[in-house]
């Protein structure tokens, strides 16, 4: 991030930028600078933004070629195209002879390190990864937010507003802005204000639907996968967030079992540092042989539904209900 900031204030700018991670608001955030940066903000004849999977290469190639309009540089914005997923030899291939009026700025959310165009852009240009941020950047960040709508928190509401929100600076953005007008005219912000306002996200359901299991609450368990049903969250989709919570937890248990700290848990779980003693709890519920075993049910029951030998909404409530029966 800091080496495209410093493009941006010598102006002396690469021929390609790829913004690629998790960390989706960050992202948006720096395609904006570089976008500001590289044209006027009218000027639509020499900026080409193109989205999806459906691109076309030699038309690409073609426009990058073609003189700007009355301006420095062609500029081509190509997002979530992946093309960093699959072969695109012939893109790869120009990465190696960009035109000097041209700029490309690619946005994608996964990249293979080992293929062709990742190789050809990081040798041409800048590849910078927008990976989630830990607790100390978020905590900064929320706070620079506060002090600039002169609002203030205790520490403990803040960690119970990060808890709800996890540590997407997305999420955390717009539940920041649903606390502000809902405490318009008051300076500070209460646990319970948070309470009122915020939403947990989906995989803070997961979580919580998780540490029932781990406690063979099965009817709590079970009303909050419902719940999530209700939300038209796909049976899929909570069947992968299920499989990744208990991913987390046996490598928490395996890494707590061999003496590290929070601190390194967090970074290998992927998870912030303020969450690792939850997930630790939480870990705690299963043994190292239940949680591969049920990483190995996750997969079976995948299978399943993708083979038709069971339906996917039913197939996810079976498996909540073996975890999560007592005795």
């Amino acid at each position: 991030m800091k080496s495209i900031q410093e493009d941006i204030e010598t102006g002396n700018f690469r021929p390609v930028y790829l913004l690629y991670g998790e960390e989706a608001y960050l992202k948006r955030q720096y395609r904006q600078k570089l976008r500001n940066a590289l044209a006027a903000e009218d000027d639509t004849m020499n900026v080409t933004v193109f989205q999806g999977k459906n691109i076309n290469p030699g038309g690409i190639i073609d426009l990058a070629e073609t003189l700007p309009f009355f301006a420095e540089r062609r500029l081509i914005l190509i997002e979530d195209s992946g093309v960093f997923k699959t072969s695109c030899e012939e893109l790869a291939d120009y990465m190696k002879q960009i035109a000097e009026t041209a700029c490309f700025v690619f946005v994608e959310e996964e990249v293979d390190k080992r293929g062709k165009m990742y190789k050809a852009v990081k040798k041409a240009g800048r590849a910078v990864e927008f990976a989630r941020q830990t607790e100390q950047v978020l905590t900064r960040w929320i706070l620079s937010r506060l002090k600039r709508e002169q609002k203030k928190i205790t520490q403990a509401d803040l960690r119970l507003f990060l808890e709800k929100t996890g540590n997407d600076m997305e999420y955390i953005d717009r539940e920041l802005e649903k606390l502000f007008c809902y405490t318009l005219g008051r300076e500070a912000i209460t646990a319970e204000d948070v309470e009122a306002v915020c939403v947990v996200q989906t995989s803070g359901r997961i979580f919580e639907m998780v540490n029932k299991i781990a406690e063979k609450q099965q009817k709590q368990a079970l009303n909050l996968y419902y719940d999530l049903l209700a939300m038209k969250e796909p049976p899929m989709r909570i069947l992968f967030l299920i499989a990744r919570q208990f991913k987390i937890l046996l490598l928490v248990k395996r890494l707590r079992t061999q003496g590290y700290d929070h601190k390194f848990i967090a970074s290998k779980a992927g998870i912030p540092e303020f969450a690792v003693r939850k997930n630790i709890s939480q870990a705690g519920g299963f043994s190292m042989e239940q949680l591969r075993e049920a990483l190995e049910d996750c997969v079976q029951t995948e299978e399943d539904v993708k083979t038709g030998n069971l339906n996917d909404r039913m197939a996810v409530e079976l498996l909540i209900v073996k975890y999560s029966r007592a005795g």
